[in-house]
């Protein structure tokens, strides 16, 4: 079984929609995946991973299916200085690397600096969502695997969002979600491909074969997006909203990846 995990293109935010540079990455990935098997699709409920759905459901002539689960990562914490509410993955180096819980894969929900908000609720809306959907597909967990009477070759799409995307890669693979939230990044449109080994009959596990791929967009020559990265240099901007940015908006930038 292969699973697609498939961030939006680049968002607008203000209109939980896409840029003008986000419909044209969405219609690059389009072109990819009408030659991509894909047995079930998956759409979260916010506008932006549904109008990235939609040039290649389009093209297909089929429909997606809605999971509420699927929306971007929902659990917030309080903030001890400043009493607003923030993300969990967006923490700065020290707020995060210094806490040794954060790297337990099954811990790290309920450290100390989450106490309060809904980052542990969340999770585990995020684990029950998967552990559901695989089931329908004939995978249902027990433990640290999953049993499955016969495997299959099945591909199942979801269009989501980096925060939610990267936790599913994180509960069916093992890693630490902190570490993927923190040191790595899904940019726009970005596919990342997790599989089944089946080493023993009857039992799965899930390996990450191809994480964050962009090649939809280099073939085109279409620069990618940085939203959801912060600045390779410190430019007194401590968000990933390049249009922000003191040298210019996201699509004017050239990096050199």
């Amino acid at each position: 079984m292969r699973i697609l995990i498939i961030r939006h293109g680049e968002p607008d935010y203000s209109v939980d929609s896409l840029t003008e540079k986000g419909r044209r990455e969405a219609e690059l990935l389009s072109r990819r995946l009408v030659n991509t098997q894909m047995d079930a699709i998956y759409v979260s409920p916010l506008g932006r991973a549904r109008d990235t759905a939609k040039p290649t459901l389009e093209k297909l002539g089929r429909e997606a299916e809605v999971l509420p689960w699927l929306a971007e990562f929902r659990g917030h914490y309080i903030e001890a200085e400043t009493g607003r509410e923030r993300i969990p993955w967006d923490l700065r180096a020290r707020e995060w690397y210094e806490r040794p819980d954060f790297l337990d894969r099954d811990r790290w929900a309920e450290e100390e600096l989450f106490a309060g908000g809904t980052v542990a609720e969340v999770w585990q809306e995020t684990k029950d969502g998967v552990d559901a959907l695989l089931a329908k597909h004939g995978y249902t967990r027990d433990g640290a695997i999953y049993r499955c009477k016969e495997g299959n070759f099945k591909t199942i799409a979801l269009f989501c969002h980096f925060g939610v995307g990267a936790a599913i890669t994180a509960y069916l693979t093992g890693i630490p979600t902190m570490a993927l939230w923190q040191g790595t990044c899904m940019m726009p449109t970005a596919v990342t491909t997790i599989v089944t080994q089946e080493r023993k009959q009857g039992e799965a596990d899930f390996r990450c074969i191809s994480y964050g791929d962009l090649s939809h967009l280099y073939v085109a020559g279409e620069r990618p997006s940085l939203y959801a990265m912060f600045p390779e240099v410190y430019n007194g901007a401590d968000n990933t909203n390049p249009d922000s940015w003191p040298e210019g908006p996201s699509r004017d930038a050239r990096p050199m990846w």
